[in-house]
C-alpha cells in the first residue's frame, strides 16, 4: 500500500465522514454519531498501522482488527472499502437483505472481518484470547481491538482486562473511543468511568491517552504500543461523537438515529467546510 501524508490522511478521513452519513439516509437506520467520531482512527489504521493486504484478506501473518462497539461499523466498512477490500458501491446496500455489509459486522456476510460483533462488552476477550494464541503459536502479528466507553460498563469486559493484564499480552493493543456518550445519555451520568486510565494502570496495562482526531498522534501511539512488551496497551482516543457535523456533535439523542435527506445535506455542507475538498451530494 502505498504512503500517505498525513494530509492525504485527513481528506480520506472526510471522504469516509461523507460515505457514512450517505449510507445511514439510504439504510434508514444505523449509528451516526460514534461512526463520524472513529472515522480518523480507523483510516489511520488501515492506511499506516496495520500490517494487512485486502487481496489476501486470509493472509496468516495479518494484524487482527475486532471492532467490539459493532454499532459503528458504517465508519469500518467504509475504510475497508476505500482500501479495496470490497467495491465502493456496496457501501449504499449497507443493512439490506443479504448484503455483505449488515447493519452489525457479520463474519458469515463479509468473511474479511475477524469476528461477528454486536454484544457490547465481548471484543476485548475475543481479541484477548486471539493474542494469547499467537503467543502459544509464537505468531508475531499483533491484535487490536476497537471498544466504545459505554461498553465499559459490561462486566466481561473487565474480566478481559484483568485477563490480559494477568498474562502480559503484550501483542493486544486497546484502543477506547472516549467520546463521553451512551445510547442513555452521558457515560459519566449512566455510570461513571473516570478514573479511567488509572483503572487500567491497575490492572498492569499501559496506557496512552491522544486526541481521537489526530491522526499523528493516532499513528504514533500504536507504533509506541509495538514497543511495549511487558504488559497490553490501551489508548484511550478522545473524540467528539458525530465530529464534523455540528447539529449532531457531543448529542446522545444522535446515537442510534439516521438522519434524513435535508439533514445530510447540511451534513455534507459541514463535513466539506472540514479540511480537504468532498465532490458535491
Amino acid at each position: 500500500m502505498k504512503t500517505h501524508t498525513i494530509d492525504e490522511l485527513q481528506d480520506i478521513a472526510q471522504e469516509v465522514r461523507q460515505d457514512i452519513v450517505k449510507m445511514l439516509l439510504k439504510a434508514g437506520a444505523g449509528h451516526p454519531v460514534g461512526s463520524l467520531g472513529m472515522a480518523d482512527v480507523l483510516v489511520a489504521l488501515y492506511y499506516t498501522v496495520l500490517r494487512n493486504d485486502p487481496k489476501n484478506p486470509t493472509w496468516e501473518d495479518r494484524d487482527r482488527l475486532i471492532l467490539s462497539c459493532g454499532h459503528i461499523c458504517p465508519a469500518l466498512y467504509a475504510v475497508m472499502s476505500h482500501v479495496s477490500y470490497f467495491e465502493h458501491k456496496n457501501l449504499l446496500k449497507l443493512g439490506s437483505f443479504k448484503s455483505i455489509l449488515q447493519g452489525h459486522p457479520d463474519k458469515r456476510f463479509l468473511p474479511s472481518l475477524e469476528t461477528t460483533s454486536g454484544p457490547l462488552g465481548c471484543g476485548l476477550a475475543q481479541a484477548s484470547g486471539i493474542a494469547y494464541v499467537a503467543r502459544l503459536d509464537q505468531k508475531r502479528f499483533r491484535t487490536f481491538v476497537i471498544t466504545s466507553d459505554g461498553e465499559h460498563d459490561e462486566g466481561n469486559h473487565w474480566e478481559a482486562v484483568a485477563f490480559a493484564g494477568k498474562n502480559n499480552l503484550s501483542s493486544l493493543t486497546m484502543i477506547v473511543d472516549r467520546n463521553n456518550i451512551q445510547i442513555d445519555g452521558f457515560t459519566e451520568d449512566v455510570m461513571p468511568l473516570e478514573p479511567l486510565a488509572d483503572k487500567y494502570k491497575s490492572f498492569h496495562w499501559s496506557v496512552i491517552d491522544i486526541d481521537g482526531h489526530n491522526i499523528k498522534e493516532i499513528v504514533d501511539a500504536c507504533n509506541k504500543a509495538r514497543a511495549i512488551y511487558e504488559n497490553p496497551t490501551v489508548i484511550i482516543a478522545r473524540t467528539i461523537p458525530g465530529k464534523g457535523v455540528p447539529f449532531m456533535e457531543n448529542n446522545p439523542n444522535w446515537h442510534a438515529k439516521a438522519p434524513n435527506s435535508d439533514e445530510v445535506r447540511e451534513a455534507i455542507k459541514n463535513i466539506r467546510n472540514m479540511k480537504g475538498a468532498i465532490e458535491d451530494y
